[in-house]
């Protein structure tokens, strides 16, 4: 019982935590903080797998499917998010016009 409100416990401290450092992040910042997220996505995503691996009950399956599920949907639009993010600050090349082209 007592592993559960510990697990409660440290589960809102991380969410109030989490929202007051991302809230003050410059926005010059968000480039480099999505590709720290991204790291720490894939932590998650791992001990999700892990958390699933040991899941006895169908609950506690049905949980760790969400959660492996959730955390690699995460990951993988991090890096989506990511990758638009950069094509914005590569220098744009001018189109070849159709007379060069022949």
């Amino acid at each position: 019982m007592i592993t559960g409100f510990l697990a409660l416990y440290i589960f809102v401290l991380a969410a109030f935590t989490g929202y007051e450092i991302i809230s003050r992040v410059p926005v010059i910042l968000h480039t480099p903080l999505m590709s720290g997220s991204n790291f720490v996505h894939g932590i998650v995503l791992v001990g999700a797998m892990v958390a699933l691996g040991h899941a006895e009950t169908p609950a506690e399956i049905a949980i760790g499917v969400i959660a492996v599920l959730l955390s690699a949907g995460n990951v993988a639009g991090g890096y989506v998010v990511t990758e638009r993010m950069l094509e914005m600050f590569k220098a744009s090349r001018p189109a070849a016009s159709k007379d060069q082209a022949r």
